[in-house]
């Protein structure tokens, strides 16, 4: 039964083809779609039923935003991003690339990171870029990415600079090797003004990490959470889940996490895209929001709940989930009550508002319980007993939907396309060309 229509890619050439969503005679819903010289592809979205499935978009708010500096609409997304004028959203959070370097070779990479070769942004670059953003409708909230941002020993230089500029929320992207094994360099990057690290962390098992990393690391990661706890620097641990791998590990996951809040201030959950350096095949069942979500409440024994959950309000519903804790003195948890009726971020301003002030663990100073109704309200009204779990399901060749894709507010920045959609930017057909990303 078809449920509704839109546009995607074929995953061969990556032409721009129709889809359909359907409901399968499983009861899960699936994205059918047809190339011409390719022929049919079909990909599970949703594992869940049709009334699941139109509840979770019930937040969704229509797009109304055309972004600061769009350019024309030439051959339709998703070729014209830079951004273009049929897109929705303004920005939000921005991945600023600083190299290509890195100190892993990890199997599974969105940016084939290591492959080409090394080549650092200038200084003088990173500035045009910050200066492109705020032509953009900036100051954005900066993630500091690469490769491996911490191979570069001036990234309070670039910091400084980014200051300077009037940016203020630097998120450092980190598989946290350099923070576990040199004595000093987080305090070093507190003193920056690092806001927050958000911490590859994918498991508390090393045959986790030999498969999705190619090394064992769960010491490391142990070791640079400590090391950010005595700097005083807040994380976020963020694991990249692949069924077979470690999707039974996320009951782990959180309650070690939740035994290192505050510090450890949430969860942000990646389910893997299949996109970029990628070595595990794709599986016919695929990681969905709604599985990810009863395994958290299988996992953790009921202690976090499916129903406690709620999808976004500036980006797509369908893009991601979100949900917030009080966690209390005795190890229980409440979740704290979201706005079904109304998003607390309709616009990518004020999510990157909410991102500001909550991944940093800064407090707000508003009155009464939270409100969490948006993915990039992570951490929404932080204060020393709040934990929040959330989640973006990033969309790659065979998933491709436009229409959640002209909704992202999480880009990259880049020196001759501009301002790129994650999922645009580092969209690959299945030789690995890429649209965007530079090979």
């Amino acid at each position: 039964m078809e449920i509704g229509k839109t546009t995607s890619v074929c995953p061969v050439c990556l032409a721009r083809i129709p889809a359909r969503k359907v409901v399968g005679a499983d009861g899960n819903i699936y994205l059918e779609k047809r190339c011409w010289d390719h022929g049919p592809f079909r990909t599970l979205i949703w594992e869940g039923d049709l009334e699941s499935y139109l509840a979770w978009g019930a937040s969704d708010v229509p797009g109304s935003v055309i972004p600061v500096g769009a350019g024309a609409v030439e051959r339709g997304c998703p070729y014209d991003c830079g951004l273009c004028q049929s897109h929705e959203r303004d920005g939000c959070c921005v991945l600023l690339e600083l190299t290509n370097r890195c100190n892993l070779r990890c199997p599974v990479c969105f940016a084939s990171a290591g492959e080409q070769a090394p080549r650092d942004l200038s200084l003088e670059e990173i500035g045009k870029q910050y200066d492109l953003l705020l032509s953009r409708g900036g100051p954005f909230n900066i993630q500091l990415s690469g490769g491996e941002p911490t191979m570069r020993d001036d990234l309070d230089a670039i910091i400084a600079l980014g200051k300077e500029k009037g940016f203020s929320f630097f998120q450092l992207n980190t598989n946290g090797l350099r923070l576990a094994r040199e004595p000093g360099y987080a305090a070093h990057l507190a003193r920056a003004g690092v806001s927050t690290v958000f911490l590859q962390f994918d498991g508390l098992e090393d045959h986790i990490y030999r498969t999705l990393r190619g090394a064992d690391l769960t010491q490391v990661k142990l070791d640079a959470i400590q090391a950010c706890r005595e700097a005083g620097l807040p994380v976020v641990l963020v694991p990249t889940v692949a069924p077979g791998v470690n999707d039974q590990a996320l009951g782990d996951i959180l309650r070690f996490a939740l035994s290192q809040a505050p510090h450890v201030r949430g969860v942000h959950i990646q389910p893997i895209s299949y996109f970029g350096r990628c070595g595990l095949e794709a599986p016919e069942k695929r990681l969905t929001i709604p599985g990810i979500l009863r395994r958290i409440e299988e996992q953790t024994g009921g202690l976090m709940k499916y129903a406690d959950f709620g999808g976004g309000g500036a980006e797509s519903p369908y893009c991601s989930f979100h949900a917030s804790y009080l966690h209390r003195e005795n190890g229980s948890l409440k979740a704290l009550p979201r706005r079904k009726s109304q998003c607390c971020c309709t616009k990518s301003s004020e999510a990157r508002d909410y991102v500001a002030q909550q991944w940093s663990g800064r407090v707000s100073g508003s009155d009464g319980d939270p409100d969490t109704a948006s993915l990039d309200a992570f951490l929404q009204q932080v204060v020393e007993n709040t934990f929040t779990v959330s989640g973006m399901v990033f969309q790659d060749a065979d998933n491709l939907d436009l229409d959640r894709l002209r909704r992202c507010y999480i880009c990259e920045v880049d020196s001759q396309y501009g301002m790129v959609p994650f999922c645009a930017y580092n969209l690959t057909d299945r030789k690995g060309r890429a649209l965007y990303r530079k090979s």
